[in-house]
């Protein structure tokens, strides 16, 4: 009954396995702080909804780290500006707990120089990994943008200067 409340909606983000989620999320987002989401195998199967990409956007998750992501949700994660990004090593997966800092270094230089991989510092544990950038090269103007709306946003602009329309 909330879809069209993202606010609302975005409070039941991973309610059923972690009833606090959306809670920190949005404690981190309101002090600068980015999130990101570790998940296992088929993150997003059966969420081909935009909630399951526009709720963890509006929570302030910037990325996803997973096994596997499924093809429409990873869609989804891109037009929304989260960025979806693959263990290269599944077993790093195991080496991460909730609420381990994380830090992606150089992710946006990566996405615009189309750089296949980026290094993920596990802050808390004091241990690297590589993770793949899963993102067409569309996908990866719309992240670099901040999602597909602002995207879609900028070129209508940009056309609309061209013609001497504004």
């Amino acid at each position: 009954k909330y879809r069209s409340n993202i606010p609302k909606y975005a409070e039941f983000v991973f309610e059923v396995v972690d009833p606090t989620f959306s809670r920190r999320a949005a404690e981190n987002r309101d002090n600068g702080i980015h999130n990101v989401i570790v998940g296992g195998w088929s993150y997003g199967q059966g969420s081909s909804r935009e909630h399951a990409a526009i709720c963890p956007a509006f929570l302030g998750v910037k990325a996803v780290i997973a096994k596997t992501i499924e093809r429409i949700h990873q869609a989804n994660l891109c037009n929304f500006g989260i960025t979806p990004l693959l263990f290269i090593n599944e077993s790093d997966y195991d080496e991460i707990d909730q609420g381990d800092e994380l830090e992606i270094k150089g992710l946006r230089e990566a996405i615009a120089s189309g750089a296949e991989t980026v290094k993920v510092l596990n802050k808390t544990k004091n241990k690297e990994f590589e993770v793949k950038i899963y993102a067409t090269k569309l996908q990866r103007q719309y992240l670099l943008e901040g999602g597909k709306l602002p995207y879609t946003k900028k070129l209508i602009e940009k056309r609309m200067k061209e013609k001497g329309e504004i």
